[in-house]
């Protein structure tokens, strides 16, 4: 996750990123689809995903609402409840993290 023209990450938030880069990268070969080839776009959705999970206690969608409704946020969680449906019909999830092969 170099080179994104971001502001620098602490230890904590670098180690982070990449875990959770890791685990979606690991989550999408298994799936059957890939992570967005564009790092400055992966970039700012796993900021966002850490950012929610701090905020909120869960890493919910950055391109989603958070509602506060139990039941309507935990389908926002990543990867959510729609992202299979999305990649099928449009080639990537709202988000933009996962996209197909």
């Amino acid at each position: 996750m170099e080179g994104n023209n971001q502001a620098p990450l602490d230890g904590d938030l670098q180690g982070r990123m990449e875990d959770l880069a890791k685990w979606s990268t690991d989550y999408a070969q298994k799936s059957g689809f890939r992570i967005n080839p564009n790092e400055k776009i992966v970039f700012g959705i796993m900021r966002g995903l850490l950012e929610n999970e701090k905020k909120h206690g869960k890493k919910i969608c950055p391109c989603r609402r958070f509602t506060g409704n139990e039941e309507t946020d935990a389908k926002n969680v990543c990867p959510c409840f729609y992202h299979k449906d999305e990649i099928e019909a449009d080639g990537h999830c709202l988000c933009n993290l996962f996209v197909k092969k």
